[in-house]
């Protein structure tokens, strides 16, 4: 009986990353870190301190930034991610995801 490879080892196979749809996603997630640091850095520059400061709400308003940089990067993105994956394309070796098998029940 074969004993499985339990050594921990990575997977050697790194055909699906060069992918055009990891890129993509790759590039919407750089976006919305960019995004995020960019609103963090905006929070620091406060003009005024609040009354009602506190860690709680410091941690909220960290958590609420996170959501928005992602939403922001998914649906209205200033287009860094986009730059990014242009570069990325160019520079490297990247393949169009395979197509969709097709249904024999299609018109």
């Amino acid at each position: 009986m074969a004993q499985p490879n339990l050594t921990g080892s990575v997977s050697t196979d790194t055909a699906r990353l060069g992918t055009r749809d990891n890129l993509n996603a790759a590039g919407e997630k750089f976006e919305a870190i960019f995004t995020k640091m960019m609103l963090g850095a905006m929070r620091k520059a406060k003009l005024a301190d609040s009354l009602f400061e506190s860690q709680a709400l410091d941690q909220f308003r960290d958590m609420q930034d996170q959501k928005l940089a992602e939403n922001m990067a998914a649906h209205t993105p200033i287009g860094i991610g986009k730059a990014m994956t242009e570069f990325l394309a160019k520079a490297g070796s990247v393949t169009d995801p395979a197509p969709a098998a097709t249904r024999g029940d299609t018109p």
